[in-house]
């Protein structure tokens, strides 16, 4: 019988609600060494998505002033990953007024359990994306990552 999402995706998913802050947001992301979580509601209906790279873009739209030499974001905070610039003296506290909705990203790509691999890896290639969330009549299920897909190939050698 042929593989689906549900026999190769992770179930325990780290989320965030739209009302994080991305300050702790980001550092959860350092944590947990990952780059990336789906966006539920207090129903634990999947509305969107946060990556790092939004964080990164969130830092950028929001620095007012130019840094004045080179350097990284895990400088202004204990638990940073170190992708984000280093920003203006109250970069910090502007970051923790911003939250998960305002940068996520909506309407995100999702697969049913049922949805066979070679879905899977088309649906992450045509959409330029690096994780593919499980959802089932709304609720997510599981995650299923570039990763899970080339481990799986791996595992065919």
């Amino acid at each position: 019988m042929p593989k689906t999402a549900k026999d190769i995706m992770q179930s325990q998913v780290v989320t965030v609600s739209p009302d994080s802050p991305l300050h702790s947001t980001q550092r959860l992301f350092y944590e947990e060494g990952i780059h990336g979580a789906p966006v539920v509601d207090e129903q634990g209906r999947v509305v969107g998505m946060i990556t790092s790279t939004d964080i990164l873009r969130a830092a950028t739209e929001t620095e007012e002033t130019t840094p004045s030499g080179p350097g990284y974001f895990r400088d202004d905070l204990e638990y940073a990953s170190g992708l984000l610039p280093l920003a203006a003296e109250d970069f910090q506290e502007r970051l923790q007024d911003i939250t998960v909705a305002d940068f996520m990203t909506e309407g995100v790509v999702h697969v049913e359990p049922s949805t066979p691999i070679p879905e899977l890896a088309r649906t992450i290639r045509e959409n330029k994306i690096h994780r593919l969330l499980v959802v089932e009549n709304g609720t997510l299920r599981g995650i299923v990552s570039t990763f899970d897909l080339v481990t799986l190939l791996e595992k065919k050698r």
